[in-house]
């Protein structure tokens, strides 16, 4: 799960230095109520201000109670303005590859115009030759070049871009490397991927996810209940004659409501946005991340996900009567002019297990036959002889024509190797059936091993592959996933997400091509890869910059990661307000009520040093925890039951400790030099 793009420290100094200022720019009431729980603790903070500048009372505690509110509201901005900033410091690295360039723009007539990038239209025809950039989003309509790209992915390996197919799309920014490409825009000026990317990581549009707004809805309603009940506890302290006053009782309701994940809530979902940045992923909302970590169901095409992407040569089964050093001899001749990766994955079997390598070619008068798609056939002519290797048919009728025919136990190994959902290629020497190359999909290392961790967390996986049913049973088998849906056309993937969303799942899917566009639209968590069509990248709801189809399952695991953080300090903040109460309702009413000090467990001083300890543990815990709200808390695969057990457990049972023994140590801190 490593990223190419470097990801910022933590505590990166600029970063930092951006986020002390936007701390109190965040300040603004206006800000302040997107956030109930830290707008109550802004208001406690002023009413306690206006106090203090009037006068009266204990003018140290009221002061000291005072600046820790305003540090509580600050930390809590601070911990949004990282997250935030860590955003802003990646658009920063995306600015500087949207400078202005020159477009060559195609003119009716044929003859090129030279304009400003910012001067181009969706429609517009340029001409981008090596050396220069891509002036803006397009789709390639003629040409292949080598394009670098690491100014948008952070891959620093050149890739190819070429007309028709799903590898036509290029991004404004990138630079073309080799040859020239006639390019169609697709994007006005900022309409671009580049700047829908500035505008997302920035994260200034960032819109609350149903998740979310559910518990700020929760966090609210107990801020409003601890309100009532502070309000009414006055009534009650008189009348026990016992009065408090209003820094005490502002207290009392800064450190009873849920503050800590108050204070943090944004942060996370920020946070969570920028984990996927970091791997090189760009989620077009927040939802779509969140939809990642509910996924019951995920969607995996077969070819360069679950396989290595080209058919590999396996075996050489000799016919009767042919040694295996002969087969595979003949079978590396007859591909030394294919070029296809099955033909070089022939020449490179029969070397490292025939040890066949260096051979003197010149005194045999060589003629090589390449690969046609008409003929389905390479081969070689030697010395008078011929040898050809191909698909079945192509064999058969070559073996035909020259007066030959296929044996009965060359076709037995034929339909072997088809039943078991490989590919087999006949060798042959003029009438003379060689034997069977096996050439199979090679399954990526470690798929199964993946695939029964999602599996452990309740996550159904399905291939999807073009291939007829006996092949993809084969590979499906290897490879360890759930089910399969072999022969699909895009009409077959739209209605399997469509029944997996009718028994209420949740369904993520990869995709490059057009043809996979109404899928990414139906699915809930649609990745499109970067160097798809501009009709995949518009219908997903994230886009995979590197290109890599597995990179569906790091975005299944940073979901996740995303909502058991939000569940973990959500927790541990709820679990922490018991610990103040043991602080805090012993120092107000123990003079009154005696009784009460068999709650003062943690035996802290003084009443007020309770008090401020309680409050300034609530603002510090904040920043203590931003690094946990930032780089989440660790994934690992488990069922639903297993991760509320380890999360009550760490942080619950974590959540109550950890108060109990912060307080203490402020208290006996702030009691050793006298500030209380």
């Amino acid at each position: 799960m490593a990223s190419k793009r470097s990801k910022k420290a933590i505590w990166e100094g600029k970063i930092v230095g951006r986020a002390m200022v936007d701390s109190f720019v965040k300040l603004d009431p206006r800000h302040m109520m997107g956030n109930p729980v830290m707008f109550v603790v802004e208001v406690g903070s002023v009413i306690t201000t206006v106090l203090l500048v009037r006068g009266g009372g204990a003018f140290l505690f009221n002061l000291q109670i005072t600046l820790w509110l305003w540090f509580t509201v600050l930390f809590a901005n601070f911990a949004e303005a990282m997250a935030e900033g860590r955003g802003k410091a990646q658009a920063d690295t995306l600015r500087k590859a949207r400078s202005e360039t020159i477009a060559n723009r195609i003119l009716e007539s044929g003859q090129i115009e030279k304009i400003p990038s910012s001067n181009l239209r969706a429609g517009d025809m340029v001409k981008v030759v090596a050396g220069e950039f891509v002036p803006s989003d397009g789709e390639i309509v003629e040409g292949v070049a080598s394009v670098d790209e690491s100014a948008i992915t952070g891959e620093s390996a050149p890739v190819i871009r070429e007309a028709g197919g799903d590898r036509s799309a290029v991004t404004g920014g990138t630079r073309v490397l080799s040859d020239e490409i006639k390019v169609k825009i697709t994007s006005n000026p900022g309409e671009t991927f580049l700047d829908r990317m500035i505008a997302l990581v920035e994260g200034a549009e960032r819109q609350k996810t149903p998740n979310e707004i559910a518990l700020n809805i929760l966090l609210a309603g107990l801020t409003i209940i601890f309100l009532l009940a502070v309000v009414t506890l006055q009534p009650f302290a008189i009348y026990a004659g016992a009065p408090q006053s209003v820094f005490v009782l502002v207290s009392l309701l800064v450190c009873l409501i849920p503050t800590t994940i108050g204070g943090l809530l944004s942060a996370i979902g920020i946070a969570g946005m920028d984990r996927l940045i970091q791997h090189n992923v760009l989620a077009m909302s927040g939802r779509a991340v969140e939809a990642a970590g509910d996924v019951d169901t995920l969607l995996l095409d077969k070819t360069g996900t679950i396989t290595l992407g080209n058919r590999q040569a396996s075996e050489f089964i000799p016919a009767p009567g042919v040694s295996e050093a002969e087969m595979a001899d003949a079978s590396q001749l007859s591909s030394l002019a294919d070029e296809t990766p099955e033909g070089r994955s022939i020449v490179v079997l029969a070397k490292e297990k025939y040890g066949l390598r260096g051979r003197e070619l010149g005194p045999h008068e060589m003629e090589f036959v390449p690969f046609t798609a008409q003929t389905r056939m390479s081969g070689v002519n030697m010395s008078g002889n011929q040898i050809r290797k191909g698909a079945v048919d192509a064999i058969t009728k070559y073996l035909a024509a020259n007066g030959g025919a296929m044996p009965p136990e060359v076709q037995a190994s034929v339909e072997l190797i088809a039943r078991s959902g490989g590919t087999p290629l006949v060798v042959a020497e003029k009438q003379r059936a060689l034997g069977v190359i096996h050439l199979k999909d090679i399954v990526k290392g470690g798929m199964r091993e993946r695939f029964d961790q999602l599996r452990a967390i309740g996550i159904k996986t399905v291939m999807i592959t073009g291939d007829n049913p006996l092949t993809a049973a084969a590979i499906a088998r290897e490879a360890g996933v759930d089910d399969f849906l072999a022969e699909a056309t895009p009409k077959d993937k739209m209605d399997l997400i469509r029944r997996e969303q009718a028994q209420g799942k949740l369904v993520a899917m990869t995709g490059d091509g057009t043809n996979d566009a109404p899928a990414l639209a139906q699915a809930d968590v649609g990745v499109a890869m970067n160097t798809g069509t501009q009709a995949a990248k518009e219908a997903g709801n994230m886009v995979d910059l590197d290109s890599n189809p597995t990179k569906l399952i790091e975005v299944v695991a940073i979901g996740k990661q995303l909502l058991m953080t939000r569940g973990s300090l959500t927790t541990f903040s709820i679990a922490n307000d018991v610990a103040k109460y043991f602080a805090i309702i012993p120092a107000m009413f123990a003079g009154t009520f005696p009784v009460l000090n068999a709650l003062n467990i943690m035996h802290l001083r003084t009443p007020q040093s309770a008090i401020l300890s309680a409050v300034i543990f609530n603002a510090v815990i904040i920043i203590a925890l931003i690094p946990l709200a930032l780089r989440g808390v660790k994934y690992r695969p488990m069922s639903a039951a297993a991760l509320l057990r380890r999360n009550l457990w760490v942080y619950g049972v974590g959540g109550i400790i950890v108060p109990f023994i912060g307080i203490k140590l402020i208290d006996m801190l702030i009691t050793g030099v006298r500030l209380a």
